[in-house]
């Protein structure tokens, strides 16, 4: 089988009560097949990760951050996924972040944001666990448990970094 490998970036929005943003969508090319996920997706040519994150971050919620803000990456993974008839092979750092109050804007949507993310909403790492619904990472409650201590950065939640790997679709291109 052949894959396209890339890099990409993912960010861990983690409020005042302690839940994170996911966004809610899927493949233009599996109808009806719809999950969660992390704002996020693909490095640009010459992008760091966390400039990858920064600018994905505003694209998809509308909420612009410093990349020096967003810390150093608390998990890494190599996902596959396919997305509109190809294969992907991603290697992506997540970042975790405490954002100020702010409402989500999607006016920054590119045209593949438009088709595949349907929507949004702040859930607990107790309601990732007790859902039936496609959400990934896989290992999202424990990360998000993980990171909801008091931060080292401007914004910046705890977390050392961990690696892992799921064979699961990343969310978002």
């Amino acid at each position: 089988m052949t894959y396209i490998d890339r890099r990409a970036a993912r960010v861990l929005l983690i409020d005042a009560t302690g839940r994170t943003l996911l966004l809610h969508g899927g493949d233009p090319a599996q109808p009806g097949r719809l999950w969660w996920f992390t704002p996020g997706g693909g490095l640009n040519e010459g992008e760091t990760p966390a400039q990858g994150a920064a600018r994905e971050l505003f694209e998809e919620t509308g909420l612009r951050v410093d990349p020096a803000d967003l810390g150093s990456p608390v998990h890494s993974e190599v996902t596959e996924f396919s997305y509109e008839n190809r294969r992907y092979r991603q290697s992506q750092d997540f970042f975790a972040f405490r954002p100020p109050e702010w409402e989500i804007d999607s006016a920054g949507f590119d045209a593949a944001e438009r088709r595949s993310i349907t929507g949004h909403r702040w859930w607990s790492a107790a309601e990732i666990e007790q859902s039936d619904e496609e959400i990934y990472p896989a290992e999202l409650a424990e990360l998000l448990r993980r990171c909801s201590g008091s931060g080292s950065g401007p914004g910046a939640a705890s977390g050392a970094g961990w690696l892992g790997a799921a064979g699961v679709p990343s969310g978002g291109l």
